[in-house]
């Protein structure tokens, strides 16, 4: 029997690979995670600082610390999900652990000059969390063979056969390498049995379907994991008595994978295909670099307003595909194109845009505070790169048209008995799209307690943000998609200690 091995090959094509608006959307979020404090406050510390996750928002935060100290917090992540496709509603709902939040902060304290404070921290985030899943069945008219036809419409038949001695999976590396995804989605279609030539000749470029019906049954799963982190340097100083001046330097960590499964059936009882099913894997991982700079001002002993500029993240990101296919028609060894043959792609970049922030707090002496801050950034502005090439230049006038400005507004407030800090936060983002039909607007609420120990501190957050999102099947040849209500719920513990 044929052994079914592992092949690597590099392709350039970016359809394959997922570096599409959806990717550069994927990698400018960031998310309310960090410290339960934080999390519990909506994340609203503009111009608090005094916490460690504060200073991803104003690095200016790390010279308000009074004392050195350390924090660690993990949180339980629940990604509750309805899936509205055809006329039915499935939901999903899963859970994942994690710690998202270790760091320390360094401070120096002067007497004899201007400089009172000088304050060295490191610290890592989780900024997005993707373990994630839905579930979408129902009736559509668009089957998947529309798909595989796109793909195959002008492309010759001689390359989607296979050749005399040739293993499957080698015909697939090879007509993917030379030739590009386009004629490697043809090929699948092809010996899967989904699309015929109209005529028997190695050099036809026109397909019909074997696929018949008026409607078909489709079931579709997407399953994420991975995360974006950041790893941050920051420097900051308090300059008098009002005055606190920092910056910080961010490196990121990303690793991604989505595993998506259809099963298509319904077909017309004398159709000649009476079941698909089509499954892919992406992986994708890499690295990035952003800074940031800022500063908080006190304008008396009860307000405080800041300021805070971050830069563009720059992405170097890689990734690889794996795909297997099959039907009522496919050919008896389909099955060795499977998910260890490898489709490896070229390293590609993506810039994402910066972004500034302007926030107010109200100090009330020891009792309490109130926070508020607004982020202004321009998704239009991201990029894919480098822009020079032909596919990437076409995504990124997608990505103008399409993209536009996310205001996004968090609340937050600490009210405090003795040891005991009552928190509660809430916060608003605009879609990233200029047609929120596609990712709609996110809302979150939150809250929390802590518990002062005196040199050490317990602190507990929970919070729930909602947001619509419209999830497309595929990338090209049809536009199934399942509108997702997406509920995330987080539970956050943390410990804070001073040294």
């Amino acid at each position: 029997m044929k052994r079914s091995l592992t092949f690597i090959m590099v392709l350039a094509c970016f359809v394959a690979s997922g570096q599409i608006i959806d990717d550069v959307v994927r990698y400018s979020t960031e998310n309310t995670l960090g410290t339960a404090r934080f999390q519990a406050m909506g994340g609203a510390f503009g111009a608090l600082g005094g916490d460690l996750s504060a200073i991803n928002v104003n690095p200016a935060g790390s010279a308000v610390f009074n004392y050195s100290q350390f924090s660690v917090n993990g949180s339980n992540y629940n990604r509750n999900n309805d899936a509205f496709f055809g006329s039915s509603v499935q939901n999903r709902d899963i859970n994942s652990v994690e710690l998202n939040q270790a760091g320390g902060v360094f401070v120096f304290k002067s007497s004899d000059s201007p400089w009172k404070k000088i304050a060295f921290a490191v610290n890592y985030d989780m900024v997005q969390n993707f373990d994630n899943e839905f579930f979408a069945a129902g009736n559509t008219t668009q089957g998947v063979d529309n798909y595989f036809l796109e793909f195959a419409q002008g492309q010759a038949l001689g390359p989607l056969r296979v050749q005399e001695g040739e293993f499957i999976e080698d015909a697939y590396l090879d007509i993917g390498s030379s030739l590009g995804y386009g004629a490697q989605q043809a090929f699948l279609g092809f010996q899967a049995g989904l699309i015929e030539p109209t005529e028997d000749d190695d050099a036809n470029t026109s397909y019909f379907s074997n696929a018949q019906y008026n409607s078909v049954n489709q079931e579709y799963l997407q399953s994420t994991t991975g995360y974006n982190s950041k790893f941050t340097l920051n420097f900051a100083g308090q300059y008098q008595e009002n005055l606190y001046l920092g910056a910080a330097l961010n490196f990121h960590n990303v690793i991604y994978d989505r595993l998506t499964l259809l099963d298509e059936n319904g077909y017309d009882q004398d159709s000649p295909v009476q079941f698909t099913t089509f499954d892919n894997f992406l992986h994708t991982e890499g690295y990035g670099f952003s800074f940031s700079v800022g500063a908080i001002a006190k304008l008396n002993e009860n307000i405080r307003v800041g300021g805070s500029y971050q830069s563009p993240t720059w992405y170097e990101l890689t990734d690889d595909i794996s795909q297997r296919i099959n039907s009522s028609l496919a050919v008896s060894d389909i099955d060795f194109i499977n998910f260890n043959i490898v489709n490896a792609f070229e390293e590609y970049r993506i810039k994402t845009p910066s972004k500034l922030t302007g926030s107010v707090a109200v100090i009330f002496g020891k009792d309490g505070l109130l926070s508020l801050d607004y982020g202004y950034q321009d998704m239009s502005q991201a990029e894919l790169r480098p822009t020079t090439d032909p596919n990437f230049a076409s995504q990124n006038d997608v990505i103008a048209n399409e993209l536009g400005v996310v205001n996004s507004y968090r609340v937050g407030g600490e009210y405090r008995i003795e040891q005991v800090s009552l928190r509660a936060g809430y916060r608003f983002e605009q879609s990233p799209y200029e047609n929120a039909d596609t990712i709609g607007d996110l809302t979150g609420y939150s809250g929390g307690i802590g518990y002062n120990f005196g040199g050490s501190r317990l602190d507990l957050a929970f919070s729930r943000s909602e947001q619509d999102v419209n999830e497309f099947f595929f990338d090209a040849g049809i536009d199934n998609s399942a509108m997702v209500n997406r509920i995330n719920t987080n539970v956050t513990l943390g410990y804070t200690v001073k040294f």
